[in-house]
């Protein structure tokens, strides 16, 4: 089971997917931080409140915070948008290469027994 676990973990796909996971935790974080740091003091500005994250309403005993849940669309739009924008660059950079006719062996091979028994007949 060990040997069985290696392997699994030894697959390129399995690193690729980890390194992935740790870029995107830290990619997060730089964008809460933008969010916090920069973007939230900009709109607070036009709204006459600096922290969003302050802002909510109480219903009886209920407080809904409704800044922190806007702090979390603006961090996923940044997110969602610089996405989009490396998948473009990624794009561009990869050019599609056309895609040729993989011939399977075994085709080769029946078109050179094919060609052997015409060469027989003859």
């Amino acid at each position: 089971m060990l040997k069985e676990f290696r392997e699994f973990i030894a697959r390129g796909n399995v690193i690729d997917l980890a390194v992935g996971v740790i870029i995107g935790g830290a990619f997060t974080a730089i964008v809460t931080s933008l969010t916090t740091n920069l973007i939230n003091p900009l709109i607070g500005i036009f709204i006459g409140r600096i922290d969003l994250s302050r802002l909510s309403f109480t219903i009886g005993q209920a407080t809904f915070k409704y800044g922190a849940f806007l702090n979390s669309i603006i961090n996923f739009l940044i997110i969602a948008f610089v996405v989009f924008i490396l998948i473009k660059l990624i794009n561009k950079v990869v050019k599609k290469q056309p895609q040729t006719a993989s011939v399977d062996r075994k085709e080769i091979l029946l078109s050179q027994i094919k060609d052997l028994l015409e060469q027989q007949k003859k």
